[in-house]
């Protein structure tokens, strides 16, 4: 089923990789705001506060973590008032935070860490431990997410932490299973126009695992509403019953959810004997490239499952870009990995590595590619077997009737063929206030010439170019849109991204871009440490 416009872009091996051990160590919090010194200009409706998670504390006493994933959550915030930047962090005070602080040892297990036994406890009790179910983590340093107006720290896990976003302080805990039937959520909801959230979900039972759609009502009933009047409006179970697929994000059209099923796969078994095998939560999830690659689409009105069974090459996504519908079908596009070894490879060993045991692991990482496919809604029975059923003149992503009835779906690249220019494409933003959902032309993301990004970048989808924004020995994070007030224009506002070294003579500091023509407008430098991190989100004030 291979289309010449499928020909695998491949990225030069790279060399001499400069070390980057710094931007992932243990740093200390900011609590009090301290002023940065701005370079340039920010300009001067730009009012509000940048807030971004990411791991910040990678040990407790002798323990290490051993995985990126595993840090504990530092809470960052850049505050924008005419012209001026402010900059404070503070550490999220988990729970999981909190115990292994008074123990000063790792006591509740991460993804990619295995807490073991209290040394204090007699043998046969640190026996008899391995047989409990491990403790679940409420380390939620993946992402800012928004429920009826509130603003909530989240990973993937079954809790959340509520954050007054002025003083970064956790106000409530809580817990998606007492409120609703999943084990957990993704952090990265979608939002209609009118503040109603949807998300995804996964829950186990006896009889297997399936994949729930969650709905969350824009409005509250009470002042100390949560999540409460969340709803699942469609489960689709899963392909294998005892082997869900993991997924990071999903899609959102006007009127359909599209959830992508993915061979990289959770063993259920592995996940809930992890304590016995004394194995961390990571060896429970395996790449399966036997099995392709599946597109679910749900109406988000009805929540019912469309029939078509929409397949297409094994492939891992973990951020979507957007999706949208044009003539009857959906249109979705996603950063794209043809294997998966990402998971594995971001383990903190070898992120920090130098020479040429560095560049082995950046090589060894899969490239994402940003790609575009198409799914007709309807799918006649007497729909001519082997044509491309795609209606869009513009896209060159097919659908095909098979014999057996399957819908086979082959990709189009949204990138042009010298990709090589900027490594791997990932962290996609687009203006998401108003063309979520919708035909759009542009998104942006972070270039990957390295294990963490290194460039930013601007894709137009529609002519395949590129704009880039680089700065050597320096490690921008994944760009946030702000519009400019009043403006319709799809790229009518800036770029923030924290922008970040790890040579002690050079300061880190905030970087504002003209959305646009994708020039530097100002810098905010701010004499901290802080390391790599993952989500955020501009609240304008």
């Amino acid at each position: 089923m291979d289309n010449i416009h499928q020909t695998k872009a491949v990225s030069p091996k790279k060399e001499n990789l400069p070390c980057i051990a710094p931007l992932l160590a243990t740093v200390e919090e900011t609590p009090q705001t301290i002023s940065a010194e701005v370079q340039g200009q920010f300009p001067k409706w730009l009012n509000g506060s940048l807030l971004r998670t990411g791991p910040g504390k990678f040990e407790f006493g002798k323990d290490k973590y051993n995985h990126w994933f595993d840090g504990m959550a530092l809470l960052h915030q850049f505050r924008m008032e005419k012209g001026t930047v402010t900059y404070r962090s503070k550490f999220l005070q988990s729970d999981t935070y909190k115990a292994n602080s008074v123990q000063n040892r790792i006591v509740i297990s991460e993804f990619g860490t295995l807490a073991l036994p209290d040394p204090c406890r007699s043998v046969f009790e640190r026996f008899m431990s391995k047989f409990e179910l491990p403790a679940m983590t409420d380390n939620t340093s993946v992402n800012y997410v928004q429920y009826k107006g509130d603003y909530y720290l989240s990973s993937e896990t079954n809790f959340m932490n509520k954050v007054d976003i002025e003083t970064l302080e956790k106000t409530e805990k809580v817990d998606w299973s007492k409120l609703i039937a999943v084990n957990g959520a993704t952090a990265h909801p979608h939002y209609d126009p009118d503040g109603t959230a949807y998300n995804m979900g996964n829950s186990y039972g006896p009889y297997g695992s399936c994949y729930n759609i969650i709905r969350v009502p824009p409005e509250k009933v009470d002042v100390g509403d949560t999540i409460h009047g969340a709803q699942v409006i469609c489960s689709i179970a899963s392909t294998e019953r005892f082997k869900p697929s993991y997924y990071h994000s999903f899609g959102m059209t006007k009127n359909y959810i599209i959830f992508i099923e993915q061979p990289l796969k959770i063993s259920l078994w592995k996940m809930i004997t992890s304590k016995i095998r004394g194995k961390a939560f990571l060896d429970g999830i395996s790449w399966e490239p036997q099995s392709n690659t599946r597109f679910h689409v749900v109406n988000k009105h009805t929540g019912q499952l469309l029939p078509g069974m929409y397949c297409t090459k094994p492939f891992v996504t973990f951020h979507q870009i957007n999706a949208f519908e044009d003539e009857d079908c959906v249109v979705i596009d996603l950063c794209c990995q043809d294997n998966e070894r990402s998971l594995e490879l971001y383990q903190l060993q070898n992120l920090r590595k130098a020479g040429e045991e560095l560049d082995q692991v950046y090589n060894s990482v899969a490239t994402s590619f940003p790609r575009r496919f198409v799914l007709p809604l309807q799918v006649s029975l007497n729909a001519p077997e082997g044509e491309n059923l795609s209606p869009l003149s513009y896209s060159s992503a097919s659908v095909v009737k098979q014999a057996d009835g399957k819908i086979w779906c082959s990709y189009e690249n949204l990138h042009p063929e010298n990709l090589e220019q900027v490594g791997s494409i990932e962290f996609p933003q687009i203006n998401y206030g108003q063309f979520c959902g919708k035909k759009y032309r542009f998104f942006y993301g972070c270039g990957f010439r390295h294990l963490v990004g290194d460039s930013l970048v601007k894709v137009d989808v529609v002519n395949k170019t590129l704009k880039v924004w680089r700065e050597d020995d320096f490690y921008p994070s994944e760009p946030v849109f702000v519009p400019v007030p009043g403006s319709s224009e799809e790229d009518g506002g800036v770029i923030l991204s924290v922008v970040i070294t790890p040579n002690q003579d050079k300061s880190n500091f905030l970087l504002v871009l003209d959305a646009k023509n994708f020039e530097e407008l100002g810098r905010a430098e701010v004499p901290v440490q802080m390391p790599y991190g993952f989500h955020g989100t501009f609240i304008a004030t």
